[in-house]
């Protein structure tokens, strides 16, 4: 498997990850690749946000605590999207028994998946815990949403230190995104965390930013994706620019 696997993480809440994550996949699915989207928070945020909503549907869950591969529990939600839902009892997790190997439980079942698709993008929940492990070994690219505000410079820089102790741990290096979502451009204050964080990050920064935006909030409701909540609105317009910095790596 080939796939660029790229997990969204962020520590702190209402950064806006789940809908970076389902708008993303659905831009790269529209733009002709294949996607698998993962949802690995138990709130399943993910699913809801492309309408499913059904509890009683096995995902992530049968496959952490039951070992069933992951093809058997993927649904194709759109042209070119599959999605694992989280699964009604992915929460338990945490409590299982089995040390270092726990956080390996995601990376595992990505090797042994023999679909063909061109991008996996693993939403994470909004925690340090087993789950974001699990995200964290998964992958090979980290994308970071964050907001234009000072605390948000705060946790990032939490996560960094993070991030660098598990490239130590595993003797791997993550490409790292970081990228400005519920943005208010004429905010002074957020043009300067904007500009700090290219100076800190250089490289790392998509050039695209994300605005806030109704839509953004209310398309989850009807389990819609923007582009189909408002695909000619200036939202659909942003991701679509971002799935292309992600694409082709362009930064600030």
């Amino acid at each position: 498997m080939t796939a660029r696997v790229i997990s969204v993480i962020n520590q702190k809440g209402g950064v806006g990850k789940t809908t970076t994550s389902v708008n993303m996949s659905h831009g790269l699915a529209l733009s002709g690749y294949r996607v698998l989207a993962i949802d690995l928070d138990p709130q399943a945020h993910l699913a809801s946000s492309l309408g499913i909503t059904r509890e009683d549907i096995a995902g992530l869950d049968a496959v952490f605590l039951k070992g069933v591969p992951l093809h058997s529990v993927q649904i194709t939600v759109r042209e070119n999207l599959k999605l694992i839902s989280a699964g009604g009892h992915l929460n338990e997790v945490e409590n299982l028994d089995g040390g270092k190997s726990r956080g390996l439980l995601l990376k595992r079942a990505l090797d042994q998946y023999n679909e063909d698709v061109d991008f996996i993008i693993i939403d994470s929940p909004p925690s340090s815990g087993l789950l974001v492990i699990n995200a964290l070994f998964a992958a090979e690219e980290i994308l970071i949403p964050m907001t234009g505000d000072y605390l948000a410079m705060q946790g990032l820089s939490h996560l960094m230190a993070t991030l660098t102790n598990f490239e130590e741990a595993l003797q791997k290096s993550y490409k790292q995104w970081i990228v400005l979502s519920r943005f208010h451009d004429r905010r002074r204050l957020a043009q300067e965390v904007r500009d700090k964080l290219i100076e800190y990050f250089p490289d790392s920064v998509l050039q695209t930013s994300i605005s806030e935006a109704a839509a953004l909030a209310e398309c989850p409701g009807f389990g819609q994706t923007v582009y189909e909540y408002r695909p000619n609105s200036k939202s659909a317009d942003e991701y679509t620019s971002l799935v292309n910095d992600l694409i082709s790596g362009r930064v600030f």
